[in-house]
């Protein structure tokens, strides 16, 4: 386990399957997450991938996210690809658990994340994309020391409309 000041990030466990598929499956949280046309997941999916999930030799690793006082689970974030060769991470969070949005919990995370591919991993660079019209994400990125890298232009189509998707990045 890893610690913040608000949260800890952890293995997933089979009992948050039934909150991580309720979390995934909110269309407010989903808009957020990803660039195609959203599709409720099932709880066979959630259970397979949570099941899945393991360290391994490729450097994807994945943690739930836990507030460190209640020990509830309230989002994930984790590495999706290494490129050894460049010693470059991507990565993604959520905090999915809207009573924890806007309250410094994505930020602590992200910097528990961030000591954790630096230190522990000896990646040289983090990546992340984010959607423009996500400010609460963008903020927290700066305040973990992430700056702009990129703008791909009306990349994203969400609730009618065309928006950026910035790639952010951070050194070691």
């Amino acid at each position: 386990m890893y610690y913040g000041e608000k949260v800890v990030l952890r293995a997933y466990r089979e009992d948050d399957i039934d909150i991580a598929l309720k979390l995934v499956n909110d269309k407010e949280l989903k808009k957020f997450l990803v660039n195609f046309i959203p599709f409720p997941m099932s709880k066979w999916e959630e259970e397979e991938w949570i099941k899945s999930q393991k360290s391994n030799k490729e450097g994807t690793y994945n943690f739930a996210i836990e507030d460190i006082e209640t020990n509830k689970y309230i989002g994930g974030c984790g590495i999706n690809s290494v490129d050894w060769l460049t010693r470059v991470a991507v990565v993604g969070i959520m905090i999915g658990d809207k009573d924890y949005w806007g309250k410094g919990y994505g930020t602590d995370a992200m910097k528990v994340l961030i000591d954790f591919i630096f230190n522990d991993m000896n990646i040289n660079k983090i990546r992340l994309s984010v959607f423009s019209f996500n400010e609460r994400a963008i903020k927290s990125y700066e305040k973990c020391g992430f700056e702009v890298e990129g703008v791909l232009k009306n990349e994203i189509f969400k609730d009618g409309k065309y928006y950026d998707e910035i790639i952010m990045s951070k050194f070691k």
